[in-house]
């Protein structure tokens, strides 16, 4: 193997590689690789320095034989300039599966090289002050994107947007709890009332802030995950081919035979930018078959935990509706009488508290008006104020413990026990960007990345 050089302790230093771009043939893939060899690497295979910063044709070849492994574009990216903040080198080879399997073994040869794992590219740039981790969480979730609103919060949050306002209240917290110590270390001294009631003050705004921004609906995690749209509605009215129309393919058995859909369908769609996963459930009505009753509780349950649900009625039986799909509907539901096409007409444009819309499934009378108020809804349960959203379960819960933590610090006795509450919440809202110890969650953030990343 090729020795590339020790670092100061006498050990291999750790320089990790990998492709970077998605397996598969392409006209392009990039493969990096970072750490203290990384120009070193270079040299070697390019036999030639380069112009940081500057993309520069060169050809790569082996070190054994001296063969050719490809024409490419080589990046090199010296530390601290670079997205890890050690030395990067980008090779940019022909996308051929065989091209980059062959520069991929001969970096492998590399002693004191090793494959990156997943995130580990990331992970770096978080330990080496790059990025923060709600930075780093943007970062996967941008890479992960697939509709427009997704894009914009992810990227709003890899730029710093939210880690921003967390630090901004971390500092508040900190500068108030100096103003506490302060107090505490010169008991002796006169120090102005007015201090501590400027702590107060200062505390109880920033508690409401916290509780203001907690109380968001969860609009962020929806846009991330995506809003669950979940139909309802008795045997053969249509909420399968509903689904079809949707998706826009055939994506549920539609059949004249009532009780076609016995299980819980799902499909992830787009709409207009905003994320829903949209649930077919089984239809609902008196039964004694174990598998169909089987079907209604897990339509039930969709039912609880949707963001929308959306009660499909038979037009054509008007004015009787079905108990079952009211009671799932709640009274921020959606009715959608199908096959109107076959009614007598009437249909109402309310089914109590519950707007309705009336479509024919069949021939496609009414779905424009339809789709327009999904994507209303969708707008109404994910856009947020302009502020910078939650978008984690992570965040939200230590928020929470932070909002504890300085709604206890106004009931503290003494003021010992509330500077305690005050370096809680502190080390609270420090977890969320990693500005204190948080090396037992790095493992699960980064290990959502994909290799190379």
């Amino acid at each position: 193997m090729t020795a590339v050089g020790k670092a100061a302790s006498g050990r291999p230093p750790e320089t990790i590689y990998a492709e970077a771009t998605s397996v598969g043939a392409a006209g392009v893939a990039v493969v990096r690789v970072s750490g203290s060899c990384a120009g070193v690497v270079l040299g070697r295979l390019a036999g030639r320095k380069t112009v940081p910063r500057r993309a520069t044709r060169v050809e790569l070849c082996s070190l054994t034989g001296g063969e050719l492994l490809d024409t490419a574009l080589v990046l090199w990216f010296p530390s601290p300039h670079s997205f890890t903040g050690e030395d990067i080198v980008e090779f940019h080879v022909h996308g051929g599966r065989a091209v980059v399997t062959a520069l991929l073994e001969e970096l492998g040869t590399f002693t004191g090289l090793r494959a990156a794992e997943p995130g580990e590219f990331s992970r770096r740039a978080f330990v080496n002050g790059k990025l923060d981790l709600t930075e780093a969480e943007g970062l996967a979730d941008l890479i992960a994107a697939e509709t427009e609103v997704q894009r914009k919060q992810a990227l709003r949050q890899l730029n710093g947007e939210l880690g921003a306002a967390y630090e901004g209240w971390r500092e508040r917290l900190l500068r108030s709890l100096a103003y506490l110590e302060a107090g505490l270390d010169f008991v002796d001294e006169d120090l102005p009332g007015s201090l501590m009631k400027r702590v107060l003050t200062d505390v109880t705004e920033l508690a409401g802030e916290i509780a203001a921004h907690l109380d968001d609906h969860r609009k962020g995690e929806r846009v991330r995950n995506g809003a669950r749209v979940v139909i309802v509605g008795a045997p053969n009215v249509g909420k399968s081919s509903f689904l079809n129309q949707l998706a826009r393919r055939d994506v549920a058995i539609v059949h004249n035979i009532a009780g076609t859909t016995r299980d819980i369908i799902e499909v992830q769609l787009d709409l207009s930018g905003y994320p829903i996963t949209v649930v077919d459930t089984a239809g609902l009505r008196e039964s004694v078959d174990p598998v169909e009753c089987e079907g209604m509780r897990r339509a039930r349950k969709a039912a609880e935990l949707a963001d929308l649900v959306v009660g499909v009625f038979d037009a054509s039986g008007f004015p009787s509706l079905d108990s079952f799909t009211l009671t799932l509907m709640g009274a921020q539901g959606l009715a959608v009488f199908n096959k109107v096409d076959l009614s007598r007409g009437g249909l109402p444009n309310m089914v109590g508290n519950c707007l309705a819309v009336s479509v024919s499934c069949k021939s496609g009378a009414g779905l424009e008006d339809l789709m327009r108020e999904l994507e209303s809804r969708a707008a109404q349960l994910m856009l947020g104020s302009g502020g910078p959203v939650l978008s984690r379960q992570r965040h939200r819960d230590a928020l929470v413990e932070c909002r504890d933590a300085l709604v206890r610090f106004e009931d503290a006795v003494g003021a010992e026990l509330a500077a305690e509450e005050l370096r809680h919440a502190a080390h609270a809202l420090g977890r969320v960007t990693g500005r204190v110890d948080v090396e037992d969650i790095l493992d699960v953030i980064f290990r959502e990345f994909c290799i190379g990343k």
